[in-house]
Protein backbone atom coordinates (compact mmCIF):
# COMPACT_ATOMS: atom_id res chain seq x y z
CA UNK A 1 0.00 0.00 0.00
CA UNK A 2 1.28 3.67 -0.86
CA UNK A 3 2.63 5.69 2.06
CA UNK A 4 0.39 8.90 2.17
CA UNK A 5 2.21 11.97 1.48
CA UNK A 6 1.81 15.67 2.34
CA UNK A 7 0.94 16.26 -1.03
CA UNK A 8 -2.23 13.92 -0.03
CA UNK A 9 -2.80 15.55 3.30
CA UNK A 10 -2.92 18.85 1.19
CA UNK A 11 -5.36 17.65 -1.32
CA UNK A 12 -7.57 16.22 1.55
CA UNK A 13 -7.40 19.55 3.85
CA UNK A 14 -8.06 21.48 0.71
CA UNK A 15 -4.68 23.68 1.83
CA UNK A 16 -1.28 24.05 -0.10
CA UNK A 17 2.06 21.98 0.24
CA UNK A 18 3.26 24.79 1.84
CA UNK A 19 0.77 24.47 4.74
CA UNK A 20 1.34 21.10 5.58
CA UNK A 21 5.24 21.47 5.72
CA UNK A 22 4.67 24.46 7.97
CA UNK A 23 2.80 22.56 10.56
CA UNK A 24 4.95 19.65 10.84
CA UNK A 25 8.09 21.83 10.81
CA UNK A 26 7.11 23.80 13.81
CA UNK A 27 6.56 26.98 11.83
CA UNK A 28 2.68 26.87 12.03
CA UNK A 29 2.33 29.93 14.71
CA UNK A 30 1.65 33.21 13.04
CA UNK A 31 1.81 31.58 9.50
CA UNK A 32 -1.83 29.86 9.62
CA UNK A 33 -4.66 29.89 11.97
CA UNK A 34 -5.79 27.42 14.08
CA UNK A 35 -8.73 25.95 12.34
CA UNK A 36 -6.14 25.19 9.16
CA UNK A 37 -3.96 23.55 11.67
CA UNK A 38 -6.39 21.61 13.28
CA UNK A 39 -7.80 20.50 9.44
CA UNK A 40 -3.97 19.52 8.39
CA UNK A 41 -3.95 17.51 11.65
CA UNK A 42 -7.33 15.94 11.11
CA UNK A 43 -6.54 14.87 7.32
CA UNK A 44 -3.30 13.65 8.28
CA UNK A 45 -4.63 11.16 10.65
CA UNK A 46 -7.27 10.30 7.99
CA UNK A 47 -4.83 9.54 5.86
CA UNK A 48 -2.41 7.67 8.11
CA UNK A 49 0.13 10.29 7.42
CA UNK A 50 3.45 10.05 9.44
CA UNK A 51 6.02 12.82 8.22
CA UNK A 52 9.05 11.85 6.84
CA UNK A 53 11.41 11.99 10.29
CA UNK A 54 15.24 11.67 8.87
CA UNK A 55 14.18 13.93 5.81
CA UNK A 56 13.29 16.48 8.90
CA UNK A 57 16.13 16.01 10.67
CA UNK A 58 18.82 16.94 7.76
CA UNK A 59 16.12 20.11 6.49
CA UNK A 60 15.96 21.72 10.59
CA UNK A 61 18.82 19.89 12.66
CA UNK A 62 16.05 18.57 14.34
CA UNK A 63 15.00 14.94 15.76
CA UNK A 64 11.44 15.69 16.82
CA UNK A 65 12.02 13.94 19.66
CA UNK A 66 13.28 14.50 23.51
CA UNK A 67 15.07 11.79 25.54
CA UNK A 68 13.94 11.45 29.26
CA UNK A 69 16.10 9.88 31.44
CA UNK A 70 15.12 8.09 34.68
CA UNK A 71 16.26 6.38 37.53
CA UNK A 72 13.25 4.03 38.50
CA UNK A 73 11.02 5.06 35.97
CA UNK A 74 8.86 1.42 36.21
CA UNK A 75 9.16 1.30 40.48
CA UNK A 76 7.55 4.39 41.32
CA UNK A 77 3.91 5.01 41.87
CA UNK A 78 4.37 8.50 40.64
CA UNK A 79 6.25 7.47 37.68
CA UNK A 80 2.92 7.59 35.05
CA UNK A 81 2.03 11.30 35.96
CA UNK A 82 5.30 12.90 35.38
CA UNK A 83 5.85 10.58 31.77
CA UNK A 84 2.01 11.44 31.05
CA UNK A 85 2.82 15.34 31.46
CA UNK A 86 5.83 15.17 29.61
CA UNK A 87 4.73 12.86 26.42
CA UNK A 88 1.79 15.65 26.47
CA UNK A 89 3.68 18.56 26.19
CA UNK A 90 6.25 17.07 23.40
CA UNK A 91 3.15 15.84 21.76
CA UNK A 92 1.28 19.56 21.69
CA UNK A 93 4.76 20.97 20.17
CA UNK A 94 5.15 18.16 17.32
CA UNK A 95 7.79 16.19 19.33
CA UNK A 96 7.44 12.85 20.91
CA UNK A 97 9.22 11.55 23.99
CA UNK A 98 11.89 8.83 24.08
CA UNK A 99 11.70 7.12 27.45
CA UNK A 100 15.09 5.19 28.96
CA UNK A 101 15.23 3.95 32.53
CA UNK A 102 18.74 3.04 34.05
CA UNK A 103 17.56 1.39 37.46
CA UNK A 104 20.18 2.94 39.12
CA UNK A 105 22.86 0.70 37.13
CA UNK A 106 25.64 2.97 36.10
CA UNK A 107 26.45 0.91 33.26
CA UNK A 108 22.72 1.08 31.66
CA UNK A 109 23.07 4.28 32.81
CA UNK A 110 25.94 4.93 30.36
CA UNK A 111 24.44 2.75 27.28
CA UNK A 112 20.98 5.08 27.86
CA UNK A 113 23.27 8.37 27.20
CA UNK A 114 24.87 6.83 24.33
CA UNK A 115 21.65 6.25 22.83
CA UNK A 116 20.20 9.28 23.57
CA UNK A 117 23.27 10.89 21.65
CA UNK A 118 23.27 8.63 18.80
CA UNK A 119 19.17 9.45 18.09
CA UNK A 120 20.48 12.97 18.20
CA UNK A 121 17.38 14.02 20.46
CA UNK A 122 16.87 18.27 20.85
CA UNK A 123 16.76 17.80 24.81
CA UNK A 124 16.81 15.19 27.63
CA UNK A 125 15.23 15.43 30.53
CA UNK A 126 17.16 13.75 33.62
CA UNK A 127 13.86 12.49 35.58
CA UNK A 128 14.43 11.25 40.20
CA UNK A 129 11.52 9.41 41.06
CA UNK A 130 13.34 10.49 44.66
CA UNK A 131 13.84 14.18 44.99
CA UNK A 132 17.42 14.74 45.92
CA UNK A 133 20.95 15.73 45.12
CA UNK A 134 22.34 13.61 42.20
CA UNK A 135 25.49 13.29 39.88
CA UNK A 136 23.96 13.86 36.47
CA UNK A 137 25.52 11.48 34.49
CA UNK A 138 28.33 12.29 31.74
CA UNK A 139 27.53 13.23 28.53
CA UNK A 140 24.20 14.81 29.42
CA UNK A 141 24.88 18.64 28.38
CA UNK A 142 23.99 21.17 30.74
CA UNK A 143 22.62 23.56 27.59
CA UNK A 144 20.70 20.86 26.18
CA UNK A 145 19.01 19.32 29.39
CA UNK A 146 16.24 20.20 32.37
CA UNK A 147 16.46 17.61 35.65
CA UNK A 148 12.57 17.09 37.15
CA UNK A 149 12.04 16.17 41.02
CA UNK A 150 16.17 16.20 41.32
CA UNK A 151 18.66 18.44 42.23
CA UNK A 152 22.15 18.38 41.17
CA UNK A 153 24.84 17.74 43.48
CA UNK A 154 26.81 21.17 42.48
CA UNK A 155 24.42 23.98 42.76
CA UNK A 156 23.95 25.84 39.42
CA UNK A 157 25.46 23.16 36.97
CA UNK A 158 21.80 22.47 35.19
CA UNK A 159 18.21 23.71 35.02
CA UNK A 160 15.58 21.85 37.62
CA UNK A 161 11.95 21.89 38.22
CA UNK A 162 11.18 20.62 41.42
CA UNK A 163 8.04 20.78 43.57
CA UNK A 164 8.55 23.73 46.51
CA UNK A 165 8.39 21.04 49.17
CA UNK A 166 8.35 24.05 52.23
CA UNK A 167 5.23 25.81 50.82
CA UNK A 168 4.04 22.21 50.31
CA UNK A 169 4.73 21.14 54.17
CA UNK A 170 3.18 24.81 54.88
CA UNK A 171 -0.18 23.87 53.54
CA UNK A 172 -0.52 21.00 55.20
CA UNK A 173 -0.57 22.44 58.57
CA UNK A 174 -2.38 25.18 57.60
CA UNK A 175 -5.27 23.13 56.40
CA UNK A 176 -5.44 21.86 60.03
CA UNK A 177 -4.75 25.43 61.51
CA UNK A 178 -7.80 26.46 59.62
CA UNK A 179 -9.80 23.70 60.71
CA UNK A 180 -9.03 25.31 64.60
CA UNK A 181 -6.75 22.48 65.26
CA UNK A 182 -4.11 24.32 67.69
CA UNK A 183 -2.21 20.56 69.07
CA UNK A 184 -1.01 19.56 65.91
CA UNK A 185 1.85 16.51 65.64
CA UNK A 186 4.50 16.25 62.50
CA UNK A 187 5.25 12.56 61.99
CA UNK A 188 8.32 13.44 59.41
CA UNK A 189 10.34 11.35 56.86
CA UNK A 190 13.61 10.01 56.63
CA UNK A 191 16.52 11.57 57.95
CA UNK A 192 18.94 12.91 55.25
CA UNK A 193 16.07 13.73 52.63
CA UNK A 194 15.77 17.43 51.05
CA UNK A 195 11.55 16.79 51.25
CA UNK A 196 11.39 15.73 54.58
CA UNK A 197 13.63 18.27 55.70
CA UNK A 198 11.91 21.09 53.43
CA UNK A 199 8.52 19.97 54.64
CA UNK A 200 9.30 19.99 58.07
CA UNK A 201 10.69 23.69 57.81
CA UNK A 202 7.22 24.67 56.24
CA UNK A 203 5.48 22.92 59.14
CA UNK A 204 7.60 25.12 61.38
CA UNK A 205 6.68 28.11 59.44
CA UNK A 206 2.72 27.53 59.42
CA UNK A 207 3.21 27.31 63.09
CA UNK A 208 5.09 30.06 63.97
CA UNK A 209 2.87 32.35 61.67
CA UNK A 210 -0.31 31.31 63.88
CA UNK A 211 1.74 31.99 66.99
CA UNK A 212 2.08 28.19 67.73
CA UNK A 213 5.46 27.09 69.30
CA UNK A 214 6.82 23.65 67.45
CA UNK A 215 6.35 20.85 70.41
CA UNK A 216 9.49 18.90 70.16
CA UNK A 217 7.48 15.16 71.80
CA UNK A 218 5.11 15.95 69.12
CA UNK A 219 7.56 16.30 66.42
CA UNK A 220 9.15 12.19 65.12
CA UNK A 221 11.22 11.24 62.44
CA UNK A 222 8.50 8.70 61.55
CA UNK A 223 10.33 7.54 57.87
CA UNK A 224 8.53 7.09 54.74
CA UNK A 225 6.40 3.15 55.42
CA UNK A 226 3.11 1.86 56.76
CA UNK A 227 4.76 0.41 59.54
CA UNK A 228 6.62 3.38 60.47
CA UNK A 229 3.50 5.65 60.57
CA UNK A 230 1.94 3.21 62.70
CA UNK A 231 4.74 3.10 65.35
CA UNK A 232 5.45 6.60 65.52
CA UNK A 233 1.54 7.51 66.02
CA UNK A 234 1.48 4.61 68.61
CA UNK A 235 4.16 7.06 70.76
CA UNK A 236 2.76 10.36 69.73
CA UNK A 237 -1.10 9.18 70.49
CA UNK A 238 -1.08 6.46 73.28
CA UNK A 239 -1.64 8.81 75.95
CA UNK A 240 -4.65 10.91 77.72
CA UNK A 241 -6.47 13.72 75.73
CA UNK A 242 -4.97 16.49 77.24
CA UNK A 243 -1.42 15.50 76.11
CA UNK A 244 -2.77 13.92 72.92
CA UNK A 245 -2.71 16.24 69.63
CA UNK A 246 -5.64 16.64 67.81
CA UNK A 247 -3.89 16.68 64.37
CA UNK A 248 -1.43 15.27 62.79
CA UNK A 249 0.67 16.23 59.37
CA UNK A 250 2.33 13.03 57.88
CA UNK A 251 5.55 12.40 55.65
CA UNK A 252 3.59 10.76 52.96
CA UNK A 253 0.16 8.93 52.81
CA UNK A 254 1.73 5.54 53.33
CA UNK A 255 3.17 7.21 56.96
CA UNK A 256 -0.80 8.31 57.36
CA UNK A 257 -2.25 5.00 56.72
CA UNK A 258 -0.04 3.68 59.44
CA UNK A 259 -2.09 6.64 61.70
CA UNK A 260 -4.90 5.33 60.60
CA UNK A 261 -4.46 1.62 61.68
CA UNK A 262 -2.69 3.33 64.72
CA UNK A 263 -6.41 5.15 65.55
CA UNK A 264 -8.19 2.80 65.10
CA UNK A 265 -6.13 0.26 67.47
CA UNK A 266 -6.48 3.03 70.36
CA UNK A 267 -10.07 3.75 69.47
CA UNK A 268 -9.86 6.99 67.88
CA UNK A 269 -12.10 7.98 65.21
CA UNK A 270 -10.76 10.13 62.14
CA UNK A 271 -11.54 12.73 62.05
CA UNK A 272 -14.03 13.04 65.35
CA UNK A 273 -11.02 12.42 67.98
CA UNK A 274 -8.00 13.00 65.26
CA UNK A 275 -7.18 15.21 61.87
CA UNK A 276 -5.09 13.30 59.63
CA UNK A 277 -2.95 15.18 56.57
CA UNK A 278 -0.78 13.00 54.26
CA UNK A 279 1.39 14.19 51.51
CA UNK A 280 1.61 12.98 48.00
CA UNK A 281 -1.99 11.58 46.81
CA UNK A 282 -0.67 8.55 46.03
CA UNK A 283 -2.79 6.39 43.66
CA UNK A 284 -4.74 3.78 44.79
CA UNK A 285 -4.13 4.70 48.21
CA UNK A 286 -4.86 8.48 49.40
CA UNK A 287 -8.55 8.49 48.02
CA UNK A 288 -9.29 5.11 49.07
CA UNK A 289 -8.11 5.06 53.01
CA UNK A 290 -11.06 5.17 55.10
CA UNK A 291 -12.02 7.81 56.19
CA UNK A 292 -10.52 9.22 52.53
CA UNK A 293 -7.37 11.24 53.06
CA UNK A 294 -7.29 15.10 52.59
CA UNK A 295 -3.65 15.36 51.40
CA UNK A 296 -0.89 17.70 50.03
CA UNK A 297 -0.49 16.85 46.04
CA UNK A 298 3.45 16.27 44.58
CA UNK A 299 2.96 18.26 41.07
CA UNK A 300 4.65 15.32 38.81
CA UNK A 301 2.82 16.33 35.84
CA UNK A 302 3.88 19.95 35.89
CA UNK A 303 7.00 18.47 36.29
CA UNK A 304 7.29 16.80 33.58
CA UNK A 305 5.52 19.06 31.26
CA UNK A 306 7.53 21.95 32.32
CA UNK A 307 10.93 20.17 31.98
CA UNK A 308 9.76 19.74 28.46
CA UNK A 309 8.58 23.23 27.91
CA UNK A 310 11.44 24.48 28.83
CA UNK A 311 13.29 22.39 26.72
CA UNK A 312 11.51 23.32 23.33
CA UNK A 313 11.02 26.77 24.07
CA UNK A 314 14.93 26.94 23.87
CA UNK A 315 14.91 24.51 20.85
CA UNK A 316 12.19 27.12 19.35
CA UNK A 317 14.66 30.47 20.39
CA UNK A 318 17.67 28.81 19.24
CA UNK A 319 18.95 29.25 22.52
CA UNK A 320 20.68 26.82 24.93
CA UNK A 321 19.26 26.04 28.50
CA UNK A 322 20.96 28.62 31.25
CA UNK A 323 22.28 26.00 33.73
CA UNK A 324 22.33 28.82 36.25
CA UNK A 325 19.26 29.55 36.79
CA UNK A 326 17.44 28.84 40.07
CA UNK A 327 15.35 26.30 40.07
CA UNK A 328 11.64 26.42 39.20
CA UNK A 329 9.20 25.17 41.81
CA UNK A 330 5.94 24.38 41.35
CA UNK A 331 3.09 24.67 44.09
CA UNK A 332 1.90 21.32 45.52
CA UNK A 333 -1.96 21.92 45.95
CA UNK A 334 -3.79 20.50 48.58
CA UNK A 335 -6.67 17.70 47.94
CA UNK A 336 -9.20 18.23 50.34
CA UNK A 337 -11.18 14.63 51.09
CA UNK A 338 -12.63 13.50 54.85
CA UNK A 339 -9.94 13.14 57.14
CA UNK A 340 -10.32 16.60 58.49
CA UNK A 341 -12.91 18.10 60.79
CA UNK A 342 -12.97 21.02 63.64
CA UNK A 343 -11.49 20.04 66.95
CA UNK A 344 -13.94 18.55 69.64
CA UNK A 345 -16.61 17.32 67.00
CA UNK A 346 -16.36 13.77 67.37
Amino acid sequence: MKRPTARDVAELAKVSRAAVSFVYSGRAAGNLSAETQARIRAAAAELGYRPDEAARTLRTRRSGVIGMLSDEIATSPFAGRMVLGAMEAARARGHQVLLLESRLDPAAEAEAVAELRARRVDGVVYAAMDMRRTAVPEGIEPAHAVLANCLPKQAGSYAAVVADERAGGRAAVDVLLAAGHRRVALLGGAAGSIAAADRARGFADGLRAAGLEVRAEWTVRAGWQIDEGYAAAMRVLDCPRPDRPTGVVCANDRVAAGVLLAAARLGLDVPGDLSVVGYDDQDQMAAHLVPALTTVALPHHGMGALAVGMLLDAVDAGTEIDPTASPVKLACPVVERDSVREPGRG
